[in-house]
């Protein structure tokens, strides 16, 4: 069992939604972010994580940040609109 830790930096207060399928014993479940913040933090326990994150404020940076064991994995974007995909096993 490992745990995934997701965190969100970037320009104070930028918004976003987020959308997680994680994948923990054969079995996958939706976790939904429809207006988060920044700064945020998610912490889930599973074996995979595919995920989709959208900035949804104008001019503002967003910064993804995944860890899960000794991988981590960390993207960004800048402007409205920008979309992240992510995927971890």
């Amino acid at each position: 069992m490992s745990q995934i830790r997701i965190t969100m930096e970037g320009t104070q207060g930028a918004a976003f939604s987020a959308h997680w399928k994680v994948t923990h014993e054969g079995k996958t479940t939706e976790h939904v972010e429809k207006n988060g913040r920044v700064p945020a933090e998610f912490s889930y326990e599973g074996e995979a994580l595919d995920g989709t994150v959208t900035l949804l404020s104008d001019g503002d940076r967003l910064e993804v940040d995944i860890q899960k064991g000794t991988n981590r994995s960390r993207s960004s974007t800048q402007g409205k609109g920008g979309t992240l995909t992510v995927l971890i096993r």
